[in-house]
């Protein structure tokens, strides 16, 4: 199979030898918005994360294979894809222990007052704060029940918290004590310590959290967003803060977060710039993503 693989996959040069050794022939791209190294209709399977957002899709006349660098789907026509019969996979999997991580560690640095403290010692100042929270006990919905809503609700669960799940699909999952439909959101939003997002963005979730969904979340809930800027009404949100224990924002409706945003100078809100997936376990848990689906593809012959 001739395959087109982007800068995406960081770790790709060093693999393209035993590509090779399986009868891939490799045609590679830096920068996905960069020009075509090769005709592309040729190319028959692409590793990458965005590169249909710069090159169209229609020009990949023989395009039969796709293998993502992202967990989304989003960034990808996938109603083309449907109708071509286009095998596709995401990189299911790959990124859910870091981001699940940094989701606890996120809402444990609201609760001791991390920043608080960090500023403290900037200045030099010997201040205790006596309204420090616990996780334990707290009740937890995650939004979003698959790798990384797993991942999170595994790491929530061992600090004594609830963990409740909503969910397109309702399926048994023992990590949660319940999930739910997305209907039912409104009824379990109220009642949250911690909501996390880690579904996906689409039509039905785009926003998520409306700003009347966000009226409705508990006085000092603390809002946790892996997933998608989108899926929060973002102009909604610094209102909403007055009432939230805090939130925890590694992804945005425009990225990089614009310097006059009024989010930057919350005091009860953690901002990174879309960094919850890294980890240093990343790149093998790809490697092997990667492999398994090509053997699978090519045992299926397709």
């Amino acid at each position: 199979m001739h395959i087109l693989i982007t800068g995406a996959w960081r770790e790709a040069e060093e693999r393209f030898p035993m590509l090779e050794n399986q009868g891939h022939e490799i045609s590679f791209m830096k920068q996905e918005d960069g020009p075509l190294p090769c005709d592309p209709h040729r190319v028959e399977g692409v590793i990458c994360n965005g590169l249909f957002l710069y090159h169209p899709i229609e020009s990949f006349s023989h395009l039969r294979y796709i293998q993502l660098t992202s967990a989304g789907f989003d960034r990808v026509p996938m109603e083309y894809v449907r109708k071509k019969g286009i095998e596709i996979h995401n990189a299911r999997g790959v990124y859910a222990i870091p981001m699940a991580e940094f989701a606890v560690g996120g809402v444990l640095a609201v609760y001791k007052s991390f920043g608080q403290f960090q500023r403290q010692q900037e200045r030099h100042v010997w201040k205790g704060n006596r309204n420090l929270l616990e996780l334990s006990g707290k009740q937890v919905l995650i939004i979003g029940c698959g790798d990384v809503g797993t991942e999170c609700a595994k790491r929530f669960l061992a600090f004594g918290c609830r963990v409740i799940g909503v969910n397109r699909t309702v399926r048994e999952n023992p990590v949660f004590e319940s999930i739910h439909p997305l209907a039912a959101l409104d009824s379990l939003l109220p009642a949250a310590d911690v909501a996390v997002l880690a579904m996906g963005l689409s039509a039905e979730t785009r926003p998520l959290i409306p700003r009347e969904r966000l009226g409705q979340m508990k006085p000092g809930a603390v809002l946790v967003n892996l997933a998608r800027g989108p899926l929060i009404d973002m102009a909604a949100l610094p209102e909403a803060l007055g009432r939230l224990g805090g939130a925890v924002l590694d992804v945005f409706e425009e990225e990089p977060l614009p310097t006059d945003n009024k989010l930057w100078n919350a005091e009860n809100v953690i901002i990174t710039p879309h960094n919850s997936y890294v980890g240093d376990g990343n790149a093998s848990r790809l490697f092997d993503l990667i492999m398994r689906n090509l053997q699978e593809e090519r045992q299926a012959g397709r």
